[in-house]
């Protein structure tokens, strides 16, 4: 399309977005919201929707929401900047920067050499191996965000031992696939184990208030079908759907063994590199049990990387995308949260389940997981989502005579999966988003792909094996 005429396509989709944002505005507050809690509606929903229209950048859009937040009174200021400060925005942040130590030390080159020598005949075999390694780690790490700063230094240096980079316009040859693997990669694999996710031990407590009682055993065997179907499944659809341009590496292995005997022993920054990302590892795993913060253990270990000269502040200067997913992730983090604490998120889960009741379980359960799923487009947290929906969307479901069990084992794995559906649906997301291989566009359409298939692998799969195994 001509210049002129993307000038005037992105003018139109500014219009719409104001007309809808001051239209919800100015509209009479739904009876059950204050006032605050649908003017922020009204803005946070507008500047979503100014996104996926492609009128702003995500960047412009957060910032403006912010302003418009602030200075209109809807929020006070303590609360809409508070997701500065927030542990979770602050890891994602910091695990950027550690993987740049990766990748700078040579290390994620060596690590990718590694994979390729195994699993590299292909773009698919490298997209597998990426699904695989994280399933494998996911029941250690708590955190699925601390997970991607360990899976996100891979992928990106088999993007770029591979030739793809973005400065390059080389994304599409294979690293824009792989990104994205590794984002969808990151949400499945969290259904699989009670411990991958954050959200996951949140959504067991709730239901013991309901007389459930589900345990690390019990969860991986209602997972189990679902979500190792997922992981076959997803790498080939999304090769189907976004095609890498290089699909067959043959020589790909041969050429990685001899790069790496050419790369020698591990040189100094390596070492370091190497021991530091073990102990930060190490540290996350162990968080539960030395009750440590998460935040502070990726602090240490870019505090080290920083003090023996592997990173400098050169380098950091340099990272200006970091700075800019800093910047909208904790504002969208923090409207998204007070959305929540104003009462929106419950509000407007509750209308729209009660609506199901008196109808039969089956419709009755599939229109409530679906609900569920398609709500998370208003959540930048999956945790935040479980707290405020889960109970209420199982509650309905029971009262309709959906089998408690089937349907809070859907919900829970649904608060995985649906972390795809936008770049800002889970925080893990935003480090492969902040690599520039994919464009806002792409990542809105493969999210909703991606999260609208895994839907049906779990109610298609899912449900049945539920029925067998959790009614």
């Amino acid at each position: 399309m001509s210049a002129p005429g993307n000038r005037s396509r992105k003018l139109l989709a500014r219009g719409v977005t104001l007309a809808v944002a001051l239209g919800l505005w100015f509209v009479p507050v739904p009876e059950g919201l204050t006032p605050k809690a649908w003017h922020l509606f009204a803005i946070f929903g507008s500047a979503i929707l100014s996104v996926i229209l492609a009128a702003f950048p995500l960047l412009t859009a957060a910032t403006i929401a912010l302003a418009a937040t602030v200075l209109t009174g809807t929020v006070a200021p303590a609360k809409a900047f508070g997701g500065f400060a927030n542990g979770s925005v602050l890891l994602v942040v910091i695990a950027f920067l550690v993987a740049r130590g990766v990748v700078k030390s040579g290390l994620g080159r060596r690590l990718s050499y590694m994979v390729v020598s195994v699993f590299g005949r292909s773009t698919l075999g490298l997209a597998y191996s990426i699904f695989v390694t994280d399933a494998v780690i996911a029941p250690a790490f708590p955190s699925n965000t601390a997970r991607g700063g360990v899976l996100f230094p891979i992928v990106l240096s088999l993007a770029q031992s591979g030739g793809s980079r973005p400065e390059d316009g080389t994304s599409k040859w294979m690293g824009a696939y792989l990104m994205f693997c590794g984002m969808a990669s990151l949400s499945v694999s969290s259904a699989l184990w009670l411990t991958a996710t954050s959200a996951n031990p949140i959504g067991v407590e709730v239901g013991r208030t309901f007389g459930l009682f589900i345990g690390f055993g019990s969860w991986f065997l209602a997972a189990s079908v679902p979500t190792l179907v997922a992981i076959v499944l997803l790498p080939l659809m999304l090769y189907k759907v976004f095609p890498p341009e290089v699909k067959k590496t043959p020589a790909a292995p041969g050429a990685a063994r001899e790069a790496l005997r050419a790369m020698g022993p591990l040189s100094r920054d390596e070492k370091v590199v190497s021991v530091a990302f073990v102990l930060m590892v190490a540290g996350w795993v162990l968080a539960g049990t030395l009750k440590l913060d998460l935040t502070a253990v990726a602090f240490a270990g870019l505090g080290g990387l920083l003090a023996t000269s592997v990173l400098t502040l050169e380098d950091i200067s340099r990272e200006g995308d970091t700075l800019a997913t800093f910047l909208w992730l904790a504002v969208l983090f923090a409207l998204s949260g007070q959305l929540n604490e104003m009462g929106f998120m419950g509000y407007v889960g509750e209308r729209l389940a009660t609506r199901l009741e008196g109808v039969s379980w089956p419709v009755a359960y599939v229109a409530l997981v679906g609900l569920y799923v398609l709500i998370h487009y208003l959540f930048v947290s999956q945790s935040s989502q479980v707290l405020a929906l889960f109970g209420v969307f199982l509650d309905v479901g029971i009262r309709t005579g959906v089998p408690k069990g089937v349907l809070a084992f859907a919900l829970l794995f649904a608060s995985s999966y649906f972390s795809t559906i936008t770049p800002q649906g889970g925080s893990q997301n935003v480090i492969f988003v902040g690599s520039g291989y994919l464009t806002q566009g792409e990542l809105y359409r493969l999210g909703l792909l991606t999260t609208s298939f895994s839907l049906l692998v779990f109610l298609v799969v899912g449900t049945p094996w539920l029925l067998f195994v959790a009614r």
